[in-house]
């Protein structure tokens, strides 16, 4: 069963959802999407996402599952989940990680398929120049939670 939770947020509607044992979501969504039933591990999700727009915090640690995605995409998600708070990273630079090299444009497709969008912070990848590229919430809600972060903009 999926469990969900919304939490309103100064970038935007997001949609929790997840197991009894795992998140497996946070999205955008329209203002106007209602949540179904909640679980534990989707009320800690919440919470944590409150306490990180308020500042309070800077890592999360509820358990999150990836099931369904390739082996290549978990690695770059995997990637993206170590960068840390107020930090950035390239898509380039994970290509490499990943050892795909030559493979910036599919590190940039596996995360725009990141389903748990800020706990798997695909914010903190930006282009190889150094600019803001797509983001799931928008541009703006990229800054803005970079800006958040305190990290470093080109």
């Amino acid at each position: 069963m999926l469990y969900q939770a919304v939490l309103d947020t100064p970038v935007g509607r997001l949609l929790i959802e997840g197991t009894h044992i795992a998140v497996t979501a946070v999205r955008f969504v329209t203002p106007d999407t209602p949540a179904g039933k909640s679980c534990p591990v989707v009320n800690l999700a919440r919470k944590q996402l409150q306490e990180y727009f308020k500042g309070r915090r800077k890592k999360f640690d509820v358990p999150l599952s990836l099931e369904g995605r390739s082996e290549f995409q978990r690695g770059v998600l995997e990637h993206v989940a170590a960068i840390e708070y107020g930090q950035t990273s390239t898509y380039a630079d994970i290509a490499r990680r990943v050892k795909r090299v030559t493979g910036p444009r599919a590190v940039g497709q596996a995360n725009a398929r990141n389903p748990i969008s800020i706990i798997i912070p695909c914010h903190r990848v930006l282009g190889t120049n150094g600019k803001l590229t797509g983001y799931g919430g928008g541009i703006q809600a990229k800054e803005w939670l970079l800006k958040h972060e305190k990290a470093i903009l080109a």
